[in-house]
This record gives structure tokens, sequence and C-alpha cells, in this order.
């Protein structure tokens, strides 16, 4: 109603300027008959209340529907025109609405071209990475451990790349099973020894047996070696140790690895999920890209799970993941 008497108020004020020339202009011709001026504009101020009254029941879905804020695209399908005006409109916003459609499948036809791409792209990869590591690793010269450290760092990245890739088809790629705590902790420091062992730190697992969780393993093993990583990265000194602790906390189920590193400025910590966010670690250590703690959280949230981390300048840095009950 508020809308209709805003889109009104031009109209009434032309017909009260009107109503008000037309009765000046007779009185300076010498009609003085104010009785029959004013029954006159009576009966014309009725005409056009029964006027703006037709108009707004004609219209009335037409603007509440302009008062209201839509739901969602198609919010518009449920007026029902009742005028001219009304009508072209909603026959312009359903064309806009089947263009949007069009180029929507557009766009989204090109992302999953470039998903495709990038799949293949990185499966390809993994082929002569794989022949290049059974090259050199019965190799034990200086330059051999060092290429298959630089492979160890591909890898990786195209793991980094493919679970990135993947992440906005996760819900077509994920199976939650129950899985025993201390034995993926264990399996994905396995996988990792060789970083462990580049870089003088030692996993000391402190995780519970029995202790169980609800979760995808192939999507929090990446979460987990993402978390390693960056634990390792950041700790400078040699004779490290890397603590994973399993514990429960109520109904909830939670990990904790804590490292010695380098720790992160108070002032990093609210941005350290964000993409592409390095901080002041970052320009130190140069391997850093900003997404391996950005993808460990989209994980965590679309697995159900909370990821958290605390940490002091110097005092190294604590990675909590909390596994809900049910999940």
């Amino acid at each position: 109603m508020r809308l209709f008497w805003k889109d009104q108020l031009p109209f009434i004020f032309a017909y009260l300027l009107q109503l008000a020339l037309n009765t000046l202009v007779y009185w300076l011709d010498g009609y003085r008959h104010a009785a029959i001026s004013i029954y006159a504009a009576l009966l014309s101020t009725c005409i056009l209340a029964v006027f703006l009254l037709i108009r707004y029941w004609t219209n009335r879905s037409f603007y509440r529907r302009l008062e209201e804020i839509p739901d969602s695209l198609r919010a518009f399908a449920d007026v029902k025109p009742g005028s001219p005006l009304a009508d072209s409109l909603q026959r312009l916003l359903k064309a806009q609405y089947r263009l949007y459609l069009q180029e929507i499948g557009e766009q989204q036809s090109k992302i999953d071209g470039h998903r495709h791409f990038m799949n293949q792209w990185v499966h390809q990869m993994k082929t002569p990475l794989s022949v290049i590591h059974l090259m050199v690793q019965h190799e034990d010269d200086p330059r051999s451990v060092a290429i298959g450290d630089e492979l160890e760092r591909l890898r990786k990245g195209l793991e980094m790349v493919l679970y990135a890739a993947r992440l906005d088809t996760f819900e077509h790629d994920f199976v939650v099973e129950s899985l025993d705590l201390e034995n993926l902790v264990r399996s994905v420091s396995s996988s990792q020894k060789r970083l462990f062992i580049r870089r003088k730190v030692y996993p000391v697992i402190e995780i519970p047996e029995g202790l169980a969780i609800a979760t995808d393993e192939k999507w929090l093993s990446f979460v987990l070696t993402q978390l390693i990583t960056n634990a390792v990265k950041y700790t400078v000194k040699e004779r490290a140790n890397l603590r994973f602790r399993g514990f429960t906390r109520g109904r909830e189920t939670v990990l904790e690895i804590e490292d010695e590193g380098v720790g992160i400025p108070a002032s990093d910590l609210p941005r350290v999920f964000d993409a592409y966010f390095t901080g002041d670690n970052g320009r130190n250590f140069q391997e850093s890209t900003g997404m391996g703690l950005y993808l460990a959280k989209e994980i965590c949230a679309k697995l159900g799970h909370r990821i958290e981390l605390d940490s002091q300048e110097g005092g190294g840095a604590t990675a909590r993941i909390v596994f809900q009950p049910g999940r």
C-alpha cells in the first residue's frame, strides 16, 4: 500500500492542481456559485477515489511483490498482471531470467570443462613423477636425495590442485565410515616419513586405542597431510617433536597436532584460514601458498568437523580438529 501511494502521489498532486486551476478560471470568468463548484470538486474527487481503488485492487499483487524481498530467482512467477505495465514488467523479468539461466549454464559448462581438464592433467603428471621416483628411490647420493625431495613437493602440490578442483563436487566424492583415529594418524604420519627425516622432526602419537571417529578417510587424510606439512615447514630447530593427541571432550572427539615451530603472530591468527593468506611467516618461508589451511577448513566444514588453531609467536602452534557427535 505504501508503495502504491508513493507511485500515485504525483498523479494526485497533478489532479488537485488541475482542479484548483479550473476553479480559478471559472472564478475569474465571473462564475460565483461556490456550492456548485464544491459539488463538482467532490464529484470529481469521488471518481478519482474509485479509479485509485480499482487501480490498486488490480495491481495489488504487483505492488506487494515489489515491496517484498525475493527469496528465490523465480519469485516473480506468482505475480498476476493487472495492467499493461505490470504485464510488460513480468515479461521482461521472465526474458531476463531465461538469459540468466542460459549464461549460468554456459559458465557451469566452462567450469566443468576446466575441472575435468585439471583432473586429467594431475593424473597425467603423476605418471612421470612415479617413473622418476622409481629411478631415484634406491640411490643414496645427495643429488638423488634432492630430486626425491623435490618430487615429494611436486606430488603434494598436485594433490592440492586436485583436491581444490574437487571441492565444488565434494558431495559426489565422499563416504562416511567409522575409523580408528590412532590408525589413521599413524598411516598419514608414515606417508610423510621422508618429510620428517629431511627436517629432523619426530612424530609423537599420544592417542588411546579404540578412539573412533566418523569421517571420510581420503578427505581427512588430505587435511592431516596439510596440517603436518605446515607444522614441519615452520619448525626450524632440529630434533623437534610433532605431537598428536587424541581425547574426548564431553560428547566430542578431539585431535590436536602440536608443533614446536616459530608460531604465528597474533595479528595473523584471525586470517590464517583465508585463501592465499600467507602472513609474516609466508614472507620468511617461500614455500607458503596460503591454500593449505584454507582447504583444510573448507573440507572440515563439509565433513561436519570443526578446525581450530592456537599459537603464540615463537612458541609453536596447535591445530585442533573437533569431531562432532553423530557425524
